[in-house]
């Protein structure tokens, strides 16, 4: 068991707690709709976690479609079995490295609040887009530091909500605020790279970056 699946193993609970909150519904609803994805479609999430964008993804692809969560972490997958409306005929559970993802000809891809944690995020997004069949759409949903002058406060709180969110690094003393910002930040170039028809927007006072383009 790598470090990363121990972290994410251990959070399970608490992470599908938090993933369920109020309020956090209508930012995986933005996500779902920049797939722009068709009734009978094939939609691939990447590092998935307990599943609560599946319910959207669902909803989009239809009783045709098909939903894929992937997921590195066991618990994790288990945790998404438990919930009713994560479950069905048209949705697979797969345990597998989202960097080297066992999937190919999806009609799109989403990836949530996942990019900042991989080591290299541009090989990442090279193999999602390489599961995309041409013209399909790959999603890139992120929290980031705001810019808005009333969010300087809850900037601070950033580094901290890093911190505990993330594998490896509540007892160190250098700033992860950073280093996960340019690990999104690479994310999103590659994907500039590889895509076109590209859209990006922020919400959430700032704080979430929601990028999506058409792979080619």
């Amino acid at each position: 068991m790598t470090s990363t699946q121990a972290f994410y193993g251990r959070w399970a609970a608490v992470y599908d707690r938090l993933a369920s909150a109020p309020g956090v519904g209508s930012w995986r609803e933005r996500a779902a709709d920049a797939l722009d994805v068709d009734a009978g479609d094939t939609v691939v999430e990447m590092g998935c976690g307990t599943g609560a964008n599946v319910p959207a993804l669902s909803e989009r692809v239809g009783p045709a479609g098909r939903v894929v969560g992937l997921d590195v972490t066991r618990e994790m997958l288990l945790r998404a079995r438990e919930h009713p409306r994560r479950v069905g005929e048209t949705v697979d559970w797969v345990q597998a490295d989202a960097v080297r993802p066992p999937v190919s000809d999806a009609d799109a891809v989403l990836s949530t609040f996942v990019a900042g944690i991989f080591p290299d995020p541009a090989a990442a997004v090279d193999a999602w887009c390489d599961c995309v069949r041409p013209g399909g759409r790959v999603a890139l949903l992120n929290f980031q530091r705001s810019d808005r002058t009333l969010a300087a406060p809850l900037n601070v709180a950033f580094e901290g909500f890093v911190r505990l969110s993330a594998p490896g690094t509540r007892l160190s003393r250098r700033s992860h605020a950073s280093a996960f910002e340019q690990r999104v930040a690479a994310a999103r170039e590659r994907l500039t790279e590889r895509t076109v028809a590209r859209r990006y927007e922020t919400f959430a006072g700032g704080f979430l970056g929601l990028v999506s383009g058409r792979v080619t």
